[in-house]
């Protein structure tokens, strides 16, 4: 990934520089639209916020990792907008399922926000943001790899295609009181479930200014048993209000938020949520879960490279 950072500093002298008040840097304007666009693309094609890529990328280019989560987080807001707006009009989106989830979400972010003022001020926050990226970006990847492959495999040898299987819900979430219906899902389920789901993600969202969606996803699939769909919209749904509210959090207690980097980041995903969306529809998604798998495990080796290697600069000034 050198090759990125000596890419990110060599477009800075092309002109476009634009000054982070919060960040105290200069950044290359058209590099960091052309970021949001793909982070745009990959909300609108897997349903994520696309903050699991954006966050790093910004960490690689040398914006401190604090202003990289909070800002994402903002950015997330918009490339959300434009996905649930672009699947609802197909009426791919849960609302009811999306409602308890963002319950849920504000009250994790709230608890997040707790976690992240007490880590600031143990000066821990930047190497745990990193290490949760490792652990979740690394852990997530394999499985959904695991899961493409496995359904890919048939076809690959051959064999024609795998018997579909109907989804059906994690037994733990079938022993949960208080059941709802869903008819969007197709479920009869306790709205405990996705609270709780919701507040994982809230949590998520906070520490590390990702939308949660990497996680949410597969969870919807595989644990609550959701209809496909409809998961991508009602994910998207959720991420939108969690992130508004993780921002105005940010905003509030760690003022770690750069709205001129946050409006970079989305003008580029607002235009690239739609050109997503228009993908997803076409391609088969199979091949899309491998692709976005693939893509997460390499940020998260990445990442955990840079843990393990001298940084290239060794030490950072702040204000007192």
């Amino acid at each position: 990934m050198r090759g990125f950072h000596r890419l990110c500093h060599s477009a800075n002298r092309y002109g476009m520089d634009v000054y982070l008040p919060i960040a105290n840097l200069s950044v290359n304007g058209l590099f960091i639209v052309l970021l949001g666009g793909l982070t745009g693309i990959l909300s609108g094609l897997f349903g994520v916020g696309g903050g699991f890529l954006t966050t790093p990328l910004l960490i690689f280019y040398g914006i401190p990792p604090t202003v990289a989560a909070a800002s994402a987080a903002t950015q997330v807001t918009g490339a959300s907008v434009s996905g649930v707006l672009a699947h609802s009009r197909r009426n791919g989106v849960d609302y009811r399922m999306g409602t308890v989830m963002v319950g849920g979400g504000v009250i994790g972010a709230l608890i997040g926000a707790v976690l992240f003022r007490l880590l600031q001020a143990l000066g821990q926050i930047d190497v745990v943001i990193n290490i949760l990226y490792v652990l979740m970006l690394g852990s997530i990847g394999a499985l959904m790899m695991r899961e493409a492959i496995v359904a890919l495999r048939p076809a690959l040898l051959g064999k024609g295609g795998a018997p579909v299987r109907k989804r059906r819900h994690h037994p733990l979430v079938a022993s949960l009181p208080y059941r709802w219906r869903f008819y969007a899902s197709g479920l009869y389920i306790s709205p405990l479930a996705p609270l709780i789901l919701g507040m994982l993600v809230g949590i998520l969202t906070m520490l590390m200014g990702v939308g949660g969606g990497f996680l949410l996803v597969p969870a919807m699939l595989y644990i609550l048993g959701m209809s496909g769909n409809v998961v991508v919209g009602t994910s998207l749904y959720q991420i939108l209000f969690v992130t508004m509210v993780t921002t105005m959090t940010h905003a509030l207690t760690t003022k770690a938020v750069d709205i001129v980097l946050a409006a970079l980041l989305l003008l580029g995903s607002v235009m690239g949520a739609q050109f997503g969306t228009q993908i997803a529809l076409k391609a088969r998604p199979e091949y899309l879960r491998l692709a976005l798998a693939a893509l997460v495990l390499v940020i998260a080796l990445r990442m955990l490279y840079g843990l393990g290697v001298q940084p290239d600069e060794i030490y950072t000034v702040a204000p007192l």
